[in-house]
This record gives C-alpha cells, structure tokens and sequence, in this order.
C-alpha cells in the first residue's frame, strides 16, 4: 500500500512539473514570435495638421452619370476632390477620366479590376496598379501619385509595393457610407460628426444619395470653417512619418 501511493504521488508531481515546464516553453514561444513577427505597416488614414483642411475623395468603379455633377457642386463651393479610379472604370469612361484631370481635380489609383490586393503577389500587385497608372499618363498626360486599395484591403507586401512605385497609400478615417444607400442628409450628419482636422472622407462616385447629401456635406464643411482640398494638397510630401494609427505627422526636429 505504501509502495503504491508514493508511485501515484511521484506521478503526480512528474505531471505537474511537466506542465509547468510546456507552460513555460509556450509563453516564450510566444514571446518570440511576437517579437519577430514583422512590423505591420499602414496606408494614411489621416493628416496631423494645423489647418482646417479635409480631403473628399470619391472612388470610381461602377457607373458615371453622376460624376458630371459632382464635379459641377465641388466647383460651386470651390471645394476640390479626389478621385481613386478603378481600370476598367477609366477604359469605360476615358472622356471623363480627362474632364476630371481638365477641372483640376486630383486623380488617384484603385488598381484596375477592384480585387482583393493582399491575395496577389508583387508581380500582380504592379500590373494592378502600373495599368491604372499608364492608362490615366495615356489619357492625361499626369501619372497618380495615390493609391487605394479596394475594399480597404492592405497587408506590408502590397504597402512596399505602392511606396517602392513612389507611390503613397491613402485610406480614410471617415466613411460616409454612402455605398448603403442611406439617405443624403444621413450621409452628410454621418461626415459633418466625425470629421476633424486633416480627416480623409470617403465617398463614392454613384452612390445613391450622393448628389443630394454633397451640397449639406460642403455647405456644413465650410459653417466649420474647413477648406475643403484635393489629397495632393493635403498630405505631406516629403520630411514625414505614418504612425501605428495610420496619422501622417510631420517630423519635428530634435
């Protein structure tokens, strides 16, 4: 009997020190991974800034017949924009793709076929971006500066990539969800809430309500006291950093 219960109790604390050990060996390897896994990177959501400056940019994959006159309200209220355009966008509408160039507007790149982007490897991720980029030179005489990826969707590969193109990779930090066909005041109180200064708004070229909701987005941007700018003349160009919340902040000397 005596022999029996020290074999259980010399068992039992042989599990215990093994657990104890797994345990241990688990935490460091997580540790370690934690570690060694690779910085993840992020496009710009928005700018640090001291001006009372936005950016409404609109992004071009289905439909035009409402960019006409989203061009003629941004010019009634001397607002600028941003237009991210999709490939096969710009080969369905090539004339519009020049009249957004000719008024001034700011033409930005959101690959040709609207894909997954963190899914393609770099050849694939150029041919995406470099097709959009021929194309408007083609048309416009200007190569895009500015890239987004469809659905939002980046990972390190595809930011390396867009930056290694001398390229910069620009989200939001105010989605207007106009793509949910809310209706155009819901879309304007939604932007005129959460704006602040060097926001990125997203719209969309043929959202629903888009047309009705532009005129109360541009009209309450201005009552906050906002010049309303193309991405171009809102981000920094050169002497700056993109921190872990995807801010654009200036570098300040030591």
């Amino acid at each position: 009997m005596f022999l029996t219960i020290k074999r259980k109790t010399i068992v039992g604390s042989v599990l215990i020190v093994l657990i104890a050990i797994c345990g241990c060996l688990c935490i460091a390897g997580s540790n370690v991974t934690a570690a060694t896994a690779p910085n993840r990177r992020v496009p710009v959501y928005n700018v640090s800034t001291d001006k009372k400056a936005v950016a409404l940019t609109f992004d071009a994959a289905w439909g035009a017949d409402k960019t006409q006159s989203i061009m003629d309200i941004l010019t009634q209220y001397e607002a600028g924009g941003t237009f991210f355009l999709v490939g096969f966008w710009i080969d369905e509408y090539p004339e519009m793709v020049q009249n957004i160039a000719q008024r001034g507007f700011c033409i930005g790149n959101h690959s040709h076929n609207h894909l997954k982007m963190s899914a393609l490897n770099e050849q694939d991720i150029r041919k995406e971006i470099s097709y959009v980029n021929d194309r408007v030179y083609e048309l416009c005489g200007q190569t895009p500066k500015y890239f987004r990826a469809p659905f939002g969707d980046y990972n390190n590969l595809l930011i390396d990539t867009v930056t290694s193109m001398q390229m910069m990779p620009i989200q939001w930090n105010v989605d207007s969800l106009d793509w949910k066909g809310i209706s155009g005041r819901d879309i304007a109180d939604r932007i005129l809430g959460k704006v602040t200064d060097g926001s990125i708004i997203l719209c969309h070229n043929n959202s629903d309500h888009i047309l009705d909701a532009l005129p109360l987005i541009l009209l309450g941007l201005k009552n906050k006291g906002y010049s309303m700018v193309t991405v171009d003349e809102l981000v920094y160009h050169d002497d700056y950093y993109i921190d872990n919340n995807g801010i654009q902040r200036k570098n300040v000397a030591d």
